[in-house]
Protein backbone atom coordinates (compact mmCIF):
# COMPACT_ATOMS: atom_id res chain seq x y z
CA UNK A 1 0.00 0.00 0.00
CA UNK A 2 1.06 3.55 -0.51
CA UNK A 3 1.52 6.45 1.92
CA UNK A 4 1.43 4.30 4.84
CA UNK A 5 0.53 0.54 4.11
CA UNK A 6 0.70 0.33 8.12
CA UNK A 7 -2.38 2.12 8.95
CA UNK A 8 -4.33 2.56 5.58
CA UNK A 9 -5.98 -0.49 5.24
CA UNK A 10 -8.57 -0.27 2.07
CA UNK A 11 -8.21 -2.16 -1.17
CA UNK A 12 -11.59 -1.49 -2.68
CA UNK A 13 -14.37 1.49 -2.78
CA UNK A 14 -17.07 2.38 -4.72
CA UNK A 15 -17.59 6.31 -5.65
CA UNK A 16 -21.22 7.34 -6.36
CA UNK A 17 -21.41 10.53 -7.95
CA UNK A 18 -23.21 12.00 -10.76
CA UNK A 19 -19.88 14.09 -11.81
CA UNK A 20 -17.89 12.16 -14.26
CA UNK A 21 -14.98 14.69 -13.24
CA UNK A 22 -15.49 14.24 -9.33
CA UNK A 23 -15.19 10.93 -9.39
CA UNK A 24 -11.90 11.05 -11.78
CA UNK A 25 -10.95 13.39 -8.67
CA UNK A 26 -11.93 11.01 -6.00
CA UNK A 27 -10.54 7.76 -7.91
CA UNK A 28 -6.87 9.48 -8.56
CA UNK A 29 -6.69 10.26 -4.98
CA UNK A 30 -7.73 6.87 -3.93
CA UNK A 31 -5.09 5.35 -6.16
CA UNK A 32 -2.73 7.72 -5.28
CA UNK A 33 -3.38 6.11 -1.63
CA UNK A 34 -3.09 2.41 -3.17
CA UNK A 35 -6.81 1.52 -3.36
CA UNK A 36 -6.56 -1.13 -5.89
CA UNK A 37 -9.78 -1.42 -7.19
CA UNK A 38 -11.99 1.63 -7.43
CA UNK A 39 -16.04 0.53 -8.49
CA UNK A 40 -17.75 3.97 -10.15
CA UNK A 41 -21.54 4.60 -10.41
CA UNK A 42 -23.80 7.77 -11.37
CA UNK A 43 -26.39 7.29 -8.76
CA UNK A 44 -27.59 5.74 -6.21
CA UNK A 45 -29.73 3.06 -8.51
CA UNK A 46 -26.87 2.27 -10.17
CA UNK A 47 -24.65 1.52 -7.11
CA UNK A 48 -27.22 -0.41 -5.77
CA UNK A 49 -27.57 -2.78 -8.70
CA UNK A 50 -23.67 -2.63 -8.62
CA UNK A 51 -23.27 -4.04 -4.89
CA UNK A 52 -25.94 -6.83 -5.81
CA UNK A 53 -23.45 -8.35 -8.50
CA UNK A 54 -20.13 -8.14 -6.35
CA UNK A 55 -18.63 -10.96 -4.84
CA UNK A 56 -17.75 -8.72 -1.50
CA UNK A 57 -18.25 -5.29 -0.84
CA UNK A 58 -15.57 -2.34 -1.21
CA UNK A 59 -14.00 -1.42 2.05
CA UNK A 60 -15.00 2.24 1.52
CA UNK A 61 -17.91 3.77 -0.33
CA UNK A 62 -17.91 7.79 -1.11
CA UNK A 63 -21.05 9.03 -2.01
CA UNK A 64 -23.01 12.57 -3.10
CA UNK A 65 -25.73 13.90 -2.19
CA UNK A 66 -27.13 15.61 -5.57
CA UNK A 67 -28.11 12.73 -7.77
CA UNK A 68 -30.82 11.62 -10.29
CA UNK A 69 -33.17 9.34 -10.11
CA UNK A 70 -31.72 8.46 -6.46
CA UNK A 71 -30.16 10.92 -4.25
CA UNK A 72 -27.32 10.25 -1.79
CA UNK A 73 -29.95 10.78 0.86
CA UNK A 74 -31.96 7.75 -0.05
CA UNK A 75 -28.81 5.09 -1.34
CA UNK A 76 -27.48 5.32 2.63
CA UNK A 77 -30.99 4.67 3.64
CA UNK A 78 -31.15 1.67 1.00
CA UNK A 79 -27.68 0.45 2.27
CA UNK A 80 -29.31 0.58 5.87
CA UNK A 81 -31.93 -1.78 5.11
CA UNK A 82 -30.40 -4.04 2.70
CA UNK A 83 -27.45 -4.49 6.01
CA UNK A 84 -24.58 -3.15 3.92
CA UNK A 85 -22.30 -2.14 6.58
CA UNK A 86 -19.34 -0.89 4.49
CA UNK A 87 -17.79 2.58 5.57
CA UNK A 88 -19.22 5.74 4.33
CA UNK A 89 -17.62 9.32 3.15
CA UNK A 90 -20.68 11.68 2.28
CA UNK A 91 -19.51 14.25 0.05
CA UNK A 92 -21.38 17.31 -1.24
CA UNK A 93 -21.22 20.79 -2.72
CA UNK A 94 -24.44 21.88 -0.24
CA UNK A 95 -24.16 23.94 3.15
CA UNK A 96 -22.31 22.08 6.20
CA UNK A 97 -26.09 22.00 8.38
CA UNK A 98 -27.23 19.44 5.41
CA UNK A 99 -24.39 17.38 5.09
CA UNK A 100 -24.16 17.35 8.97
CA UNK A 101 -28.04 16.28 9.00
CA UNK A 102 -27.45 13.52 7.02
CA UNK A 103 -24.65 11.96 8.74
CA UNK A 104 -26.25 12.23 11.95
CA UNK A 105 -28.87 10.23 9.96
CA UNK A 106 -26.38 8.01 8.88
CA UNK A 107 -25.44 7.08 12.33
CA UNK A 108 -28.67 6.39 13.55
CA UNK A 109 -29.31 3.91 10.50
CA UNK A 110 -26.24 2.41 12.51
CA UNK A 111 -24.09 3.28 9.40
CA UNK A 112 -20.18 3.24 9.72
CA UNK A 113 -19.71 7.24 8.45
CA UNK A 114 -16.16 7.74 8.39
CA UNK A 115 -16.40 11.21 7.68
CA UNK A 116 -18.92 14.32 5.67
CA UNK A 117 -17.33 16.82 3.86
CA UNK A 118 -18.27 19.69 1.95
CA UNK A 119 -16.64 19.33 -1.78
CA UNK A 120 -13.84 19.53 -3.06
CA UNK A 121 -12.42 16.61 -1.58
CA UNK A 122 -8.52 16.42 -0.39
CA UNK A 123 -5.91 13.93 -0.39
CA UNK A 124 -4.95 15.01 3.16
CA UNK A 125 -8.51 14.77 4.14
CA UNK A 126 -8.83 11.09 3.18
CA UNK A 127 -5.05 10.20 4.27
CA UNK A 128 -6.09 11.34 8.03
CA UNK A 129 -9.79 9.78 8.48
CA UNK A 130 -8.10 6.51 6.67
CA UNK A 131 -5.49 6.33 9.32
CA UNK A 132 -7.36 7.12 12.25
CA UNK A 133 -10.07 4.50 11.83
CA UNK A 134 -7.66 1.88 10.43
CA UNK A 135 -8.70 -1.18 12.33
CA UNK A 136 -12.61 0.21 12.71
CA UNK A 137 -15.27 0.01 10.74
CA UNK A 138 -13.35 -0.51 7.36
CA UNK A 139 -12.98 -3.61 8.39
CA UNK A 140 -16.30 -4.59 9.19
CA UNK A 141 -18.19 -5.60 5.85
CA UNK A 142 -21.62 -7.70 5.40
CA UNK A 143 -22.37 -9.78 1.81
CA UNK A 144 -23.78 -8.23 -0.82
CA UNK A 145 -27.85 -8.19 -0.83
CA UNK A 146 -27.90 -7.81 2.80
CA UNK A 147 -26.37 -10.78 3.93
CA UNK A 148 -24.93 -9.35 7.51
CA UNK A 149 -21.16 -10.90 7.80
CA UNK A 150 -22.07 -11.13 11.47
CA UNK A 151 -21.30 -14.21 13.36
CA UNK A 152 -24.04 -15.58 14.33
CA UNK A 153 -24.35 -16.32 18.48
CA UNK A 154 -26.64 -17.93 20.76
CA UNK A 155 -27.99 -17.41 24.60
CA UNK A 156 -26.35 -20.82 25.68
CA UNK A 157 -22.77 -19.74 23.93
CA UNK A 158 -22.98 -16.48 25.67
CA UNK A 159 -24.18 -18.09 29.27
CA UNK A 160 -20.74 -20.46 29.29
CA UNK A 161 -19.13 -17.53 27.55
CA UNK A 162 -19.89 -15.65 30.85
CA UNK A 163 -19.01 -18.92 33.13
CA UNK A 164 -15.97 -19.94 31.54
CA UNK A 165 -14.81 -16.43 31.80
CA UNK A 166 -14.50 -15.77 27.85
CA UNK A 167 -15.60 -12.05 28.16
CA UNK A 168 -13.00 -10.35 29.73
CA UNK A 169 -12.79 -6.28 30.07
CA UNK A 170 -10.38 -3.87 27.46
CA UNK A 171 -9.22 -0.81 28.46
CA UNK A 172 -9.63 2.91 27.07
CA UNK A 173 -7.46 5.47 28.71
CA UNK A 174 -8.92 8.66 29.66
CA UNK A 175 -6.69 11.61 30.00
CA UNK A 176 -6.06 15.15 31.12
CA UNK A 177 -6.68 17.57 28.17
CA UNK A 178 -4.33 20.03 29.79
CA UNK A 179 -1.33 17.64 30.82
CA UNK A 180 -1.69 14.61 28.98
CA UNK A 181 -1.85 12.75 32.28
CA UNK A 182 -3.60 9.53 32.06
CA UNK A 183 -5.91 10.00 34.80
CA UNK A 184 -8.32 6.48 34.64
CA UNK A 185 -9.69 3.79 32.09
CA UNK A 186 -12.92 3.24 30.56
CA UNK A 187 -13.79 -0.76 30.96
CA UNK A 188 -14.37 -2.14 27.57
CA UNK A 189 -16.56 -6.27 27.14
CA UNK A 190 -14.55 -8.09 24.65
CA UNK A 191 -15.52 -11.86 23.90
CA UNK A 192 -12.68 -13.87 22.70
CA UNK A 193 -14.97 -16.98 21.50
CA UNK A 194 -12.57 -19.62 20.93
CA UNK A 195 -13.87 -20.64 17.58
CA UNK A 196 -15.53 -17.74 16.16
CA UNK A 197 -12.94 -15.21 16.96
CA UNK A 198 -13.68 -11.62 18.74
CA UNK A 199 -17.29 -11.10 19.24
CA UNK A 200 -18.41 -7.47 19.09
CA UNK A 201 -20.26 -5.97 22.20
CA UNK A 202 -22.93 -4.57 20.11
CA UNK A 203 -23.60 -8.10 19.04
CA UNK A 204 -23.24 -9.87 22.55
CA UNK A 205 -24.47 -6.85 24.71
CA UNK A 206 -28.13 -6.60 23.44
CA UNK A 207 -28.60 -10.58 23.67
CA UNK A 208 -27.46 -10.27 27.13
CA UNK A 209 -30.30 -7.59 27.71
CA UNK A 210 -33.13 -9.81 26.38
CA UNK A 211 -31.91 -13.35 27.67
CA UNK A 212 -31.51 -12.05 31.25
CA UNK A 213 -28.01 -12.47 31.13
CA UNK A 214 -26.44 -8.94 31.47
CA UNK A 215 -26.32 -8.96 35.22
CA UNK A 216 -23.99 -11.73 35.59
CA UNK A 217 -22.16 -10.20 32.82
CA UNK A 218 -21.89 -7.11 34.06
CA UNK A 219 -20.81 -8.45 37.76
CA UNK A 220 -18.31 -10.42 36.00
CA UNK A 221 -16.31 -8.14 33.61
CA UNK A 222 -16.55 -5.76 36.82
CA UNK A 223 -15.17 -8.33 38.90
CA UNK A 224 -12.03 -8.83 36.63
CA UNK A 225 -11.55 -4.92 36.14
CA UNK A 226 -11.50 -4.31 40.09
CA UNK A 227 -9.09 -7.32 40.26
CA UNK A 228 -6.84 -5.17 37.48
CA UNK A 229 -7.21 -2.00 39.46
CA UNK A 230 -5.80 -3.75 42.50
CA UNK A 231 -2.55 -5.42 40.91
CA UNK A 232 -2.14 -1.43 39.55
CA UNK A 233 -2.30 0.01 42.56
CA UNK A 234 -0.03 -2.26 44.17
CA UNK A 235 2.79 -1.27 41.36
CA UNK A 236 1.95 2.24 42.46
CA UNK A 237 -0.74 2.92 39.51
CA UNK A 238 -3.70 4.30 40.82
CA UNK A 239 -6.21 5.21 37.93
CA UNK A 240 -9.92 5.62 37.95
CA UNK A 241 -12.03 3.03 36.25
CA UNK A 242 -15.76 3.38 34.89
CA UNK A 243 -17.99 0.56 34.42
CA UNK A 244 -20.92 0.76 32.30
CA UNK A 245 -23.93 -0.02 33.60
CA UNK A 246 -27.18 -1.53 31.97
CA UNK A 247 -30.60 0.33 32.32
CA UNK A 248 -31.53 -3.46 33.25
CA UNK A 249 -29.41 -3.17 36.13
CA UNK A 250 -31.01 -0.53 37.98
CA UNK A 251 -34.20 -1.85 38.65
CA UNK A 252 -32.11 -4.68 40.41
CA UNK A 253 -32.70 -3.92 44.05
CA UNK A 254 -29.36 -6.62 44.85
CA UNK A 255 -26.67 -4.77 42.52
CA UNK A 256 -25.66 -2.06 44.94
CA UNK A 257 -24.88 -4.29 47.39
CA UNK A 258 -22.90 -6.82 44.70
CA UNK A 259 -21.12 -4.09 43.54
CA UNK A 260 -20.48 -2.56 47.33
CA UNK A 261 -18.56 -6.38 47.60
CA UNK A 262 -16.71 -6.21 44.85
CA UNK A 263 -15.67 -3.33 46.29
CA UNK A 264 -14.51 -4.66 49.90
CA UNK A 265 -12.93 -7.73 47.92
CA UNK A 266 -10.02 -5.70 46.21
CA UNK A 267 -10.09 -3.25 49.17
CA UNK A 268 -10.73 -0.30 46.22
CA UNK A 269 -11.75 3.12 47.39
CA UNK A 270 -14.99 3.65 45.95
CA UNK A 271 -13.85 7.41 44.83
CA UNK A 272 -11.94 5.68 42.31
CA UNK A 273 -14.82 3.88 40.52
CA UNK A 274 -17.41 5.99 38.26
CA UNK A 275 -20.46 3.61 37.10
CA UNK A 276 -21.18 5.50 33.72
CA UNK A 277 -25.05 5.48 32.52
CA UNK A 278 -27.34 6.58 29.26
CA UNK A 279 -29.42 9.01 28.79
CA UNK A 280 -31.90 6.23 27.97
CA UNK A 281 -31.17 4.36 31.32
CA UNK A 282 -33.99 5.71 33.87
CA UNK A 283 -37.24 4.62 31.33
CA UNK A 284 -38.12 1.62 33.38
CA UNK A 285 -38.54 1.45 37.28
CA UNK A 286 -38.01 4.82 37.95
CA UNK A 287 -38.01 4.90 41.72
CA UNK A 288 -35.76 1.93 42.09
CA UNK A 289 -33.32 3.18 39.52
CA UNK A 290 -32.77 6.20 41.21
CA UNK A 291 -32.54 5.01 45.13
CA UNK A 292 -29.75 2.81 43.52
CA UNK A 293 -27.89 5.56 41.78
CA UNK A 294 -28.36 7.44 44.97
CA UNK A 295 -27.05 4.65 46.86
CA UNK A 296 -23.87 4.57 44.77
CA UNK A 297 -23.24 7.64 45.16
CA UNK A 298 -23.26 7.14 49.41
CA UNK A 299 -20.85 5.02 49.10
CA UNK A 300 -18.69 7.02 47.45
CA UNK A 301 -19.03 6.28 43.51
CA UNK A 302 -19.24 8.68 40.66
CA UNK A 303 -22.11 8.46 38.62
CA UNK A 304 -21.63 9.22 34.62
CA UNK A 305 -24.05 10.86 32.25
CA UNK A 306 -22.96 8.45 29.43
CA UNK A 307 -22.90 9.37 25.58
CA UNK A 308 -25.10 13.05 26.48
CA UNK A 309 -26.52 15.05 23.66
CA UNK A 310 -28.07 11.66 21.92
CA UNK A 311 -31.01 11.82 24.00
CA UNK A 312 -34.16 13.68 24.67
CA UNK A 313 -33.87 13.87 28.83
CA UNK A 314 -30.73 15.26 29.22
CA UNK A 315 -31.71 18.42 31.33
CA UNK A 316 -34.42 16.10 33.35
CA UNK A 317 -31.54 13.41 33.88
CA UNK A 318 -29.31 16.04 35.14
CA UNK A 319 -31.76 17.52 37.37
CA UNK A 320 -32.77 14.30 39.45
CA UNK A 321 -29.74 12.33 39.43
CA UNK A 322 -26.44 13.17 41.35
CA UNK A 323 -24.12 12.84 38.26
CA UNK A 324 -20.51 13.62 39.17
CA UNK A 325 -19.36 13.30 35.64
CA UNK A 326 -20.55 14.17 32.05
CA UNK A 327 -19.65 12.58 28.94
CA UNK A 328 -20.08 14.33 25.63
CA UNK A 329 -21.01 12.00 22.65
CA UNK A 330 -18.14 11.41 19.96
CA UNK A 331 -20.73 12.75 17.22
CA UNK A 332 -20.48 16.39 19.07
CA UNK A 333 -16.59 15.95 18.72
CA UNK A 334 -15.73 14.48 15.14
CA UNK A 335 -14.90 17.23 12.94
CA UNK A 336 -16.18 20.36 15.29
CA UNK A 337 -12.70 22.23 14.71
CA UNK A 338 -14.38 23.01 11.14
CA UNK A 339 -17.92 22.86 11.96
CA UNK A 340 -19.44 26.28 14.13
CA UNK A 341 -23.12 24.84 14.96
CA UNK A 342 -21.07 21.70 16.53
CA UNK A 343 -18.90 24.13 18.46
CA UNK A 344 -21.61 26.08 20.01
CA UNK A 345 -23.24 23.14 21.01
CA UNK A 346 -19.77 21.50 22.70
CA UNK A 347 -19.23 24.94 24.58
CA UNK A 348 -22.96 24.78 25.87
CA UNK A 349 -22.60 21.86 27.14
CA UNK A 350 -18.94 22.45 28.37
CA UNK A 351 -19.75 25.99 30.22
CA UNK A 352 -23.27 24.26 31.97
CA UNK A 353 -21.28 20.94 33.20
CA UNK A 354 -18.47 23.51 34.86
CA UNK A 355 -21.48 25.51 36.26
CA UNK A 356 -22.91 22.65 38.08
CA UNK A 357 -19.09 21.22 39.14
CA UNK A 358 -19.46 18.01 36.45
CA UNK A 359 -16.08 16.75 35.30
CA UNK A 360 -16.06 16.89 31.26
CA UNK A 361 -15.18 13.69 29.56
CA UNK A 362 -15.33 13.83 25.64
CA UNK A 363 -15.47 10.76 23.72
CA UNK A 364 -13.73 10.28 20.20
CA UNK A 365 -11.01 12.34 20.09
CA UNK A 366 -9.18 10.60 16.58
CA UNK A 367 -7.38 14.34 15.32
CA UNK A 368 -5.00 16.54 17.54
CA UNK A 369 -7.23 19.43 16.22
CA UNK A 370 -9.93 17.56 18.19
CA UNK A 371 -7.79 17.40 21.55
CA UNK A 372 -7.02 21.39 20.88
CA UNK A 373 -10.19 22.47 20.43
CA UNK A 374 -11.50 20.80 23.31
CA UNK A 375 -8.94 21.71 25.36
CA UNK A 376 -9.72 25.36 24.45
CA UNK A 377 -13.28 25.11 25.30
CA UNK A 378 -12.66 24.05 28.75
CA UNK A 379 -12.91 19.89 28.59
CA UNK A 380 -11.14 18.01 31.22
CA UNK A 381 -10.68 14.77 29.89
CA UNK A 382 -10.67 12.80 26.50
CA UNK A 383 -10.50 9.74 25.20
CA UNK A 384 -10.25 8.19 21.72
CA UNK A 385 -8.35 6.83 18.87
CA UNK A 386 -5.45 10.08 18.77
CA UNK A 387 -4.90 8.84 22.56
CA UNK A 388 -5.33 4.77 22.35
CA UNK A 389 -7.60 2.08 21.82
CA UNK A 390 -9.28 -0.18 23.72
CA UNK A 391 -6.30 -2.55 25.76
CA UNK A 392 -5.58 -5.72 27.39
CA UNK A 393 -5.01 -4.51 30.75
CA UNK A 394 -1.88 -6.19 31.16
CA UNK A 395 -0.72 -3.83 28.06
CA UNK A 396 -1.57 -0.51 29.81
CA UNK A 397 1.52 -0.13 31.91
CA UNK A 398 3.65 -0.45 29.12
CA UNK A 399 1.88 1.71 26.87
CA UNK A 400 1.87 4.08 29.12
CA UNK A 401 5.78 4.18 29.31
CA UNK A 402 5.73 4.04 25.79
CA UNK A 403 2.99 6.62 25.04
CA UNK A 404 3.84 9.27 27.56
CA UNK A 405 6.69 10.84 25.52
CA UNK A 406 3.76 11.66 22.46
CA UNK A 407 0.86 12.93 24.67
CA UNK A 408 3.63 15.35 26.71
CA UNK A 409 4.65 16.65 22.96
CA UNK A 410 1.23 17.33 22.29
CA UNK A 411 0.51 19.27 24.94
CA UNK A 412 3.88 21.23 25.01
CA UNK A 413 2.80 22.01 21.48
CA UNK A 414 -0.30 23.93 23.24
CA UNK A 415 0.38 24.60 26.33
CA UNK A 416 3.47 26.32 28.92
CA UNK A 417 4.88 22.99 30.98
CA UNK A 418 3.90 22.69 34.44
CA UNK A 419 5.54 20.44 37.19
CA UNK A 420 2.32 18.02 36.42
CA UNK A 421 2.65 17.38 32.89
CA UNK A 422 6.20 16.31 33.41
CA UNK A 423 5.02 12.91 35.34
CA UNK A 424 3.64 11.32 32.11
CA UNK A 425 7.28 10.67 30.74
CA UNK A 426 8.44 7.33 31.17
CA UNK A 427 10.97 6.99 34.26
Amino acid sequence: MATDSSSIVVETALIVDDSRVQRQHAADLLRQLGVVVIHEAGDGIQALELLEGLASLPHLILVDLDMPRMDGVEFIQQLARRGVSAALIVLSGRDSPLISAVESMAHVLGMPVLAAWQKPLGKNQLVDVLRHRSGGPLLSQAAPGGRKGAVVVTSEELASAIAARQLIPYYQPKVDLNTGLVKGVEVLARWLHPEKGVIPPSQFIPLAESEGLIHGLTVEVADQAFAQVARWRQHGLSLSVAVNLSPLLLDSPDFVVEAAELLCRYRIPAEQVVWEITESSLAADLGTALGNLARLRLKGCGLSIDDYGTGFSSMQQLSRVPFTELKIDHSFVRGAHRREHLRVILQSALDMASKMRLVTVAEGIETAEDWTLLQGLGCVLGQGYFIARPMPGGVLPAWLKEEGARLYKHVQAVVPPSKEAHSILPD
